[in-house]
Parts: structure tokens; C-alpha cells; sequence
């Protein structure tokens, strides 16, 4: 009678032990998952440390922690990488601009002047590539100058429809002038969104540009209830890695003259730093690009 009685206590023992072990196993895990989370989000200097004395999970730790110092490190060399990348645009396209107004003043000059039929043809060939670099450096510029930007937007209460109606209006006759005829589809619904003026219109300005440049003789812009943008086109020469790049910096669908591929780039960064998405979805030949904000809170 005795033995059941010595076995029931070993067994019972086991189980508490393990019961024990399971959950000091869980309440480091549980320190894991939050300090990890935490250092994610604010990319703190503090490591992750447990309570428990287990030393498979001390190991665990010891590993993450060695992870979470390469992580550092190379985090901080893409942002010193990518702010001297920035500075280097500014400095750059501040730097070509001074030359470049200097040229295009003096081709103004010698626009004037009298001189043969074919020096004349010369000039203007000059004259309109000296005009599509000085946009080119302009853009560079602005890009700089947008990434560089620390100080948070001004934000106010606004009317998409009012500025999407605004910026249609101002790109119509371009748009025309390239055989293309807007189908509008604008809600009657007033659609308000916090949004800062300047940039917003800057982000439509830029899609309709980048419509004007690579449509395949079609526009189609959509304003729906409920507050998302879709500008669409046909675009017969895309791929789905090509518009997966899209937003990317210095892409461009084609190696074109008189784009930087900063356009849409440009969007994408202002429209994060309003709170909002944009995405592009590509599907039998039809590029939408498609711009969402949060809505605003009465």
C-alpha cells in the first residue's frame, strides 16, 4: 500500500514542477513578446531582459539581444545613408540651378539677335532641352527639400471634391491638348479630410502629370463616398514589377528625357505625412492609382 502512495507523490511532484517550468516559461516569453514590440516601435537602447533563470531562455535572449544590436547598427547606417543621400540631392540640384538660369537667360538673349535659319533651329533645340533640365533640377529640388522637411504639416478640415475639381480644371486643357478626355466621376457627397492644401494639390497635380506623360489616350477619375481617389489608365507597357516600383524614387517606367521618376515618389511622401494610403493596382492593361485619407472628426 505504501509504493501507490510514494508513486502518486513522485508523479504529483513532476507535475508541479513542470506546471511551475510551463508557466515560468510563459511569463518570459510574455517579457519577450512586450519588450520586443516596444523596442520596434521606438527603437529604444534598452535590450530585452527576463525574470527567469532558465538558461535555455537566458540563451534566447542573449541571441535576440545580439540580433537586436546588428539591427541598430544597421538601421542607423540607412538613415546616415540616406540623409547624406538627401543632403547630396539638395546640394546638387541647389548647385545647378544658379548655371542653368544663367544659360536660359542668355539663349533668351541670343533669341533676339539676328542670325541665320539654321543657327535659329540650333538655338531652339537648345533652348527646349536647356527647359526640360531646368524642370528636371526644379523637381530634384523640391524632392530635396520635401524629404528634408522636419516640421509636421498645418493641417485643416478641407473639400476633396472642391481641390480634386480644382486641380482637374487646371490640367484639362493639357490633358485635351494630348488627345485625352477625362471621364469625371465626382460624388455629390461633400467628402471633408484633414489635409494640408499645398501638398494635396501637389499630390494630384503630380498623378495627373504622371497621366499626361504615360496614358494610353485615357483618363478615368473616380471620387467615391466614402472618400477614396482613383485615377486610372490605360497602360498597355506595364508589368506588375514595374508598378510595384512605382512609388519608388527615381523610378520611371520608361528611360524618359524629361522625368526624373520623382513624381509619384514625391505623392507617396506627402500623402504619408498626411495620414493617408496610396496604393496602384495593375489589371488587364489598367493602371489604378487609387489615394485614401482618414476621415475627419466632427
Amino acid at each position: 500500500m505504501l509504493l501507490p502512495w510514494v508513486l502518486c507523490s513522485i508523479l504529483s511532484a513532476v507535475v508541479l514542477f513542470l506546471s511551475v517550468k510551463i508557466h515560468t516559461l510563459k511569463v518570459s516569453m510574455e517579457e519577450i513578446r512586450v519588450q520586443l514590440t516596444d523596442w520596434l516601435k521606438t527603437d529604444t537602447n534598452t535590450l530585452i531582459s527576463i525574470s527567469s533563470s532558465d538558461r535555455q531562455m537566458r540563451l534566447l535572449t542573449s541571441d535576440l539581444n545580439r540580433q537586436l544590436r546588428q539591427l541598430r547598427r544597421q538601421r542607423r547606417q540607412y538613415l546616415d545613408g540616406d540623409r547624406e543621400l538627401k543632403d547630396a540631392i539638395t546640394n546638387i540640384s541647389h548647385d545647378l540651378r544658379t548655371p542653368l538660369t544663367a544659360i536660359c537667360g542668355y539663349l533668351d538673349l541670343l533669341r533676339d539677335e539676328e542670325k541665320s535659319e539654321k543657327v535659329t533651329h540650333y538655338v531652339m533645340a537648345i533652348q527646349n532641352r536647356a527647359e526640360v533640365l531646368n524642370q528636371l533640377t526644379e523637381e530634384l529640388f523640391r524632392y530635396s527639400i520635401i524629404m528634408s522637411a522636419q516640421e509636421s504639416m498645418e493641417l485643416e478640415p478641407l473639400c476633396v471634391n472642391d481641390i480634386l475639381e480644382q486641380s482637374i480644371v487646371s490640367f484639362y486643357a493639357t490633358l485635351t491638348k494630348r488627345g485625352i478626355t477625362p471621364q469625371i466621376d465626382i460624388t455629390e457627397k461633400k467628402i471633408m479630410r484633414t489635409l494640408n492644401r499645398t501638398a494635396f494639390l501637389r499630390v494630384l497635380n503630380n498623378i495627373l502629370n504622371n497621366a499626361v506623360k504615360y496614358s494610353g489616350g485615357d483618363l478615368n477619375i473616380l471620387l467615391t463616398e466614402t472618400g477614396e481617389i482613383i485615377f486610372s489608365n490605360t497602360a498597355k507597357n506595364l508589368n506588375d514589377v514595374q508598378v510595384g516600383k512605382l512609388f519608388n524614387r527615381f523610378f520611371s517606367v520608361e528611360t524618359a528625357r524629361n522625368s526624373t521618376g520623382l513624381g509619384l515618389a514625391i505623392a507617396k511622401t506627402l500623402v504619408e505625412q498626411m495620414q493617408g494610403t496610396i496604393t496602384a493596382q495593375y489589371h488587364d492593361s489598367v493602371l489604378s492609382v487609387c489615394i485614401d485619407f482618414p476621415q475627419t472628426v466632427e
